[in-house]
């Protein structure tokens, strides 16, 4: 069964969150700690969602998605933006970019796992 979800984030609290609800509700978890790491393991077999913060030292969220994007092979996998960028205009901006769907930080352990599910096709 694929069920691997990549995680592109640097902030070591919030990978961990991520990675213990995945992890409990029976997805495997790969890590990504910048956006040049995310987009080298994007293609790994078995992807099934990318959860992406928008802030990463590296290139900013937009980027990563735009590039993700211009993989064929990687059309198809749900991009969801995982944000503080909570401002008017910014869940617009995400898909533009690129991403299918929108979660705002902090999370919530009680409704994440709900919401990323239902961007999961």
């Amino acid at each position: 069964m694929n069920n691997t979800i990549l995680v592109i984030e640097d902030n070591e609290q919030n990978i961990y969150l991520m990675k213990f609800l995945l992890e409990k509700n029976g997805f495997q978890v790969m890590e990504a700690r910048s956006a040049k790491e995310g987009i080298d393991k994007a293609s790994a077999p078995g992807l099934i969602a990318i959860l992406l913060d928008i802030q990463l030292p590296d290139m900013d969220g937009y980027g990563v998605a735009g590039e993700l994007r211009k993989h064929e092979a990687l059309n198809t996998i749900p991009i969801i933006a995982v944000t503080s960028y909570a401002m008017t205009g910014d869940k617009e901006k995400a898909l533009g970019a690129g991403c299918t769907g929108y979660i705002e930080k902090p999370i919530d352990p009680e409704t994440f796992i709900d919401e990323m599910k239902s961007y999961l096709s």
